[in-house]
């Protein structure tokens, strides 16, 4: 079974070019489910019926697992059994007849154009790591990026006298990202004032650079979003996904249609967008209910 996850893994690595963070949690994910298996007294994957799975997730239900948990270990098991039935190792899978749990679907959590002005002006200006700071939010804010590819982006991903990034989405699919005004202010007086103070070496090519110089991560975006969201006078939980999600809330509020928002974000499929009308048809309706005498 170990092999069969190596393999896997390998997959996912080599002709998925998928993200670590995807990959570890397919990994922790399938050595759950051998574990799991192996108190069965089955040590084999060829050798898993239906009833195996019903017991497994019989105990994920046990734990308290939410439905957004059972349901990403089971899409990570049925593409796991789905490459070794492609490869000719099973000829079928015991996952095909188990249904995917129904999921509450929770819109986008977003921030009013206020609120992300404000989280905006935060960042100490006088200082290199606050300049450095500025610019990711401006720059998150702007192009709706993922944290994943501004992490990812280098010096020569930024083209700031055409206004544009290159980025590198989910399966490593490139797209251009508009950055806008304020956006490429904040990453030339990034790259004048603060980067060659925080760069330590000449050949690193990364953007974005922590206090030792190299690259920062999606951890690093995080606890730097969340330092500055402290600084602010609210409760809500504010993290790098939510400046994606106001991006996307805040064009359509403006009158772009769906499908530039879908370009924009790297989306494969419209639907995935189109949870953001729901948003911005509730925005609407909440300030007609203020607005109008008789709402």
């Amino acid at each position: 079974m170990e092999q069969s996850i190596e393999w896997f893994l390998q997959h996912l690595r080599g002709e998925k070019n998928a993200a670590d963070h995807t990959i570890a949690g397919y990994e922790e994910d399938l050595r759950q489910f051998a574990a799991f298996l192996r108190r069965q007294q089955i040590h084999d994957f060829g050798a898993v019926g239906h009833l195996a799975v019903r017991s497994f997730l019989a105990e994920l239900n046990a734990h308290n697992y939410a439905r957004a948990s059972l349901a990403r270990k089971l899409s990570a098991l049925r593409s796991f059994y789905a490459f070794l039935v492609r490869e000719g190792v099973l000829a079928a899978s015991p996952f095909g007849a188990v249904r995917t749990p129904k999921l509450e679907k929770k819109l986008p959590k977003f921030l009013y154009v206020e609120e992300m002005k404000a989280l905006l002006a935060v960042p100490d200006l006088s200082a290199p790591a606050g300049i450095r700071d500025a610019a990711i939010l401006e720059t998150l804010y702007a192009s709706g990026m993922r944290v994943s590819e501004l992490v990812g982006l280098d010096l020569a991903s930024v083209d700031l006298r055409g206004g544009t990034a290159l980025v590198f989405g989910k399966g490593a699919k490139e797209r251009y990202v508009p950055l806008g005004d304020y956006a490429v202010a904040a990453l030339q007086r990034y790259l004048r004032q603060a980067r060659p103070l925080l760069a330590k070496s000449a050949q690193e090519t990364a953007l974005f650079l922590n206090t030792r110089g190299g690259r920062l991560t999606d951890r690093s975006i995080r606890r730097i979003i969340d330092t500055h969201v402290g600084k602010l006078a609210t409760r809500r939980k504010i993290s790098p996904h939510t400046l994606r999600h106001t991006f996307a809330t805040h064009l359509l509020e403006a009158g772009a249609d769906l499908r530039t928002v879908q370009e924009l974000l790297g989306h494969v499929n419209i639907a995935t967008t189109q949870i953001y009308t729901h948003v911005t048809r509730d925005h609407l309706q909440s300030i007609y209910n203020r607005a109008h005498p008789r709402a």
